[in-house]
């Protein structure tokens, strides 16, 4: 008799969602890595039964990829394993229209796990879940939600071979000043915004508020927060391969680069945090803006803990391109209320909606890592009752003299000594991310740039 699997499941959601949408002609299996890429199949409609019921297998070498695709060895997941097959299982309730797709298409996000059961320690998702579980022990629910900034560029590459910022829908010229907050720059790329807002209902993501950001073509949308971190992450992943997607229909190229260009504001994914105790009321509720001695716990752990998960924070050699003085991307690990010079802020409202505001993360960042290494810190300060720093009341760039690792070497060095990270993401985890991030670094600075001829061809 064949043991079944312990990630199965009888594939009724799969049956319910086609009698729901019966023109889907295919399903797009979507496995995020650790750099935060997309990877997967796309099956037909009547093989999706089958992976709810069986999984599907993938070669494990597939969690072992840098942000190009290539192999990293060091992650033991190539050679040393032969390249073997895991299988991956949809998770619940991830299953929706893909509504930029044409033949319809829907999507659903895979979870990876060992033959016998177990979860792949190297799949991002279980990171994060790792996390999450941890929290039962103290009652409390997390409640989470992501806001992402995006640019939306030319997809024709300038005459110097650099990218563009896009041209204004309805005037067809490039966009130049940096209008925030401005309405106008809402109402040209108007089509594009609606085509948005429609495809975010059509797989009911909680999408709410748009805004123009700091620069021109740049946005700012927001998810709404719900009691349940791991679903507000599936639909963070969910939301950038719908921007990413209708985006591409419209003419645009939208990403999440953390800094796409120079001299302009970059891309951050900030993180909105309270916690619910057992009777499902905002643990965080204070009618002082500075929160309850549990959210100051919170914010010491997210100070402690910054310096470590930095790397995370920061995945990328482009990331730290936006640290910068008065960037609006915090460079120290300091906290505030109502102050967005700091990493940590506390926004104004009401009590009952006190929270806090990671704004470390740029939008490069693996939502699962970043969602992950945020929980870890807040979970540190509450179990060891840590006390934060003084409040920052005015500049955070100029009052605060300790800085976090702007350096991306130093960043993964500080990850890769961090106990505290082995932890909570697992040790395996750490293994792997700190194997491929240091294969991207050697790989990133033995590549001969533009930049290297601009700067040395005539005058070294």
């Amino acid at each position: 008799m064949t043991t079944r699997h312990p990630a199965a499941t009888d594939g009724a959601e799969a049956e319910a969602f086609f009698a729901a949408n019966p023109d889907i002609t295919a399903v797009q299996l979507v496995l995020t890595d650790t750099s935060g890429v997309a990877r997967g199949k796309t099956v037909r409609a009547h093989e999706l039964a089958s992976v709810y019921t069986n999984g599907r297998p993938l070669p494990c070498s597939i969690l072992g990829l840098d942000i190009t695709g290539a192999d990293v060895d060091e992650t033991g997941l190539v050679w040393e394993e032969g390249d073997a097959d895991r299988l991956a299982f949809p998770v619940p309730g991830t299953l929706k229209r893909a509504p930029w797709l044409t033949p319809a298409t829907a999507q659903v996000i895979l979870s990876v796990y060992h033959l016998d059961g177990r979860p792949e320690e190297a799949d991002p998702r279980h990171a994060l879940a790792r996390v999450v579980q941890r929290y039962q022990d103290l009652g409390l629910t997390p409640v989470v939600a992501a806001e992402l900034e995006f640019y939306v560029v030319d997809p024709k590459l300038g005459a110097d071979g650099m990218v563009r910022l896009a041209r204004s829908p309805l005037t067809g010229q490039q966009l130049v000043t940096t209008q925030v907050y401005e309405l106008n720059a809402l109402e040209e790329f108007g089509g594009f915004l609606t085509e948005l807002q429609a495809a975010f209902e059509a797989q009911h993501l909680p999408a709410e508020t748009a805004i123009s950001e700091f620069a021109p073509g740049q946005f700012e949308i927001t998810l709404r927060h719900q009691p349940d971190a791991m679903k507000a992450i599936d639909d963070a992943i969910f939301f950038k391969r719908t921007v990413r997607g209708v985006a591409q229909k419209h003419d645009l190229i939208a990403t999440f680069m953390a800094k796409p260009f120079t001299g302009r504001t970059g891309s951050g994914l900030h993180i909105h945090l309270s916690l619910n105790g057992g009777d499902g009321r905002n643990a965080f509720a204070s009618e002082d803006p500075a929160g309850p001695p549990l959210m100051r716990h919170a914010i010491a752990g997210l100070i402690e803990t910054m310096p470590q998960a930095t790397a995370i924070f920061a995945p990328n050699a482009n990331s730290y391109r936006r640290f910068r003085l008065g960037s609006y991307a915090p460079i120290a690990p300091c906290w505030g209320v109502n102050n967005r010079s700091v990493s940590v802020r506390v926004p104004i409202g009401p009590a009952s909606s006190r929270h806090i505001e990671h704004r470390v993360c740029g939008a490069d960042a693996n939502p699962y890592l970043a969602c992950a290494a945020v929980l870890a810190g807040v979970h540190h300060g509450i179990t060891e009752k840590l006390t934060p720093p003084a409040i920052v009341e005015k500049d955070g760039y100029a009052e605060t003299a300790e800085r976090l690792p702007t350096q991306w070497a130093d960043a993964i060095a500080a990850f890769e000594s961090s106990d505290l990270m082995r932890d909570y993401l697992g040790t395996r985890y750490a293994e792997v991310f700190s194997a491929i991030k240091k294969a991207e670094l050697d790989r990133f600075h033995a590549q001969v740039s533009a930049l290297d001829y601009t700067w040395y061809l005539r005058n070294a």
